[in-house]
């Protein structure tokens, strides 16, 4: 007897594989939490097999999830193109979008991902740079979209979110204890004056130990310990972790996550990929 997968409900559970939750998955398929679960839930009956584990706070693929995982990309992706080619599709063109490159991580994959599926014609150019440059830039109509990190939002914009900074080092590193304290930025950090000058208000003494043009180079020497860093919470590069300073370190402020739109290229895929952008930092 010829049994056939449901790629709905295979969309479902890479959704909530990817979003590492059935709450954000709902937001991005736009579909109740309940229709997420239900359409795993039946995947799960149809395969014999449990895919999720949800013994924890955050959901987690067990061995068969992880094996069907990569099976459900390919065929997802191959529906997805078949169905781009043979239908015909309105709108085309393409949208370019900037990023703060600390902020790209996790919402934007997602949301880019979500995008491509529904306007398989618009090509979405990923702009990363400082938020200074990306308002220059959105300022002369040479981006139709950004996302900033600022102390407050300026006119046209409007605030997603306000997350706190934290301080970040490398994993069980030693080095945010050393004084004069160890700082890494980017010469263009926005962050680097208010941290510089927390400091300097509880007295503690510190130096630039590494400046650069490139944030790799600034997570590398983190990571070996050579110097500490701020980013914005949730938002933390890969091999360092954050600092668990218990007072010896300032606390530090909060800064705004904010969206521009360009309201001069209009157009419902714009508005589109910016409606998915609102929906990623609402469900965070």
């Amino acid at each position: 007897m010829t049994r056939n997968l449901d790629l709905t409900a295979l969309r479902s559970f890479v959704a909530v594989s990817e979003a590492g939750g059935v709450t954000r998955a709902a937001g991005f398929l736009n579909l109740t939490q309940s229709a997420v679960s239900m359409q795993v839930k039946r995947l799960e009956e149809a395969l014999d097999q449990t895919l999720l584990d949800r013994s924890a706070r955050t959901v987690s693929l067990t061995a068969a999830g992880e094996q069907l995982l990569g099976y459900a990309k390919r065929m997802l992706a191959l529906n997805d193109e078949v169905y781009a080619r043979m239908t015909a599709k309105e709108y085309e063109g393409e949208i370019v979008l900037g990023v703060p490159h600390d902020i790209v991580y996790p919402a934007i994959p997602q949301v880019l991902n979500r995008f491509n599926t529904e306007y398989p014609r618009v090509k979405v150019q990923l702009m990363s740079s400082y938020t200074t440059r990306l308002r220059t830039l959105f300022a002369r109509g040479k981006v139709d979209i950004i996302l900033t990190t600022e102390d407050r939002c300026g006119p046209g914009g409007e605030t997603l979110t306000e997350l706190p900074l934290v301080w970040v080092g490398a994993i069980g590193g030693s080095s945010w204890k050393q004084r004069p304290l160890k700082l890494a930025y980017e010469h263009a950090c926005i962050f680097r004056k208010g941290v510089q000058a927390a400091l300097d208000a509880e007295g503690i003494a510190w130096e630039m130990a590494v400046e650069s043009e490139s944030i790799r180079t600034v997570e590398a020497s983190v990571s070996a310990d050579l110097a500490v860093h701020t980013v914005i919470e949730g938002a933390l590069p890969p091999y360092v972790e954050r600092i668990q300073h218990g007072g010896a370190l300032p606390e530090l402020t909060s800064t705004q996550i904010n969206l521009y739109v360009s309201d001069v290229a209009q157009a419902p895929a714009l508005d589109e990929l910016a409606a998915l952008i609102r929906r990623a930092y609402a469900l965070g």
